[in-house]
């Protein structure tokens, strides 16, 4: 029997202006800017000790998938989220909730919820999934 996914490679979102993103990931979340094509207006950003990668763009006419600031739902993971949303509201970032503790699967979690320049929501948790040996 064949698996019909195998792995994640990217999340791809939509952004109004790529220069602006671009910034933004870089300068206010510190994620290191692993490709940019001028031609195409792509930026690919790598996460710490995780193989898949955050691509974006601007969306072009006709094409498919979720307007500018439309996205949400995609779980970044930090060990302390609470010092890290001041991080990046030291950095300029939006916070859309404030970090608050929820259960989880194995115990307490803390999450929450960042926006970019166009409002496209990160949520920002300490739970299942972190990666280990922090």
């Amino acid at each position: 029997m064949v698996e019909p996914v195998e792995g994640l490679g990217a999340v791809t979102i939509h952004v109004r202006d790529i220069q602006v993103a671009r910034t933004y990931f870089r300068e206010v979340l510190g994620l290191h800017e692993a490709g940019f094509t001028e031609e195409t207006g792509r930026a690919v950003y790598a996460f710490p000790g995780n193989p898949t990668a955050l691509a974006m763009h601007v969306q072009r006419p006709g094409e498919g998938g979720r307007e500018p600031g439309t996205v949400s739902g995609i779980v970044l993971y930090h060990h302390d989220p609470r010092a890290a949303v001041e991080e990046i509201r030291r950095r300029g970032g939006t916070i859309v909730a404030e970090p608050v503790e929820v259960p989880g699967p194995s115990g307490p979690i803390v999450r929450a919820v960042i926006a970019d320049p166009d409002g496209n929501e990160f949520v920002l948790s300490s739970g299942h999934g972190a990666p280990r040996g922090r």
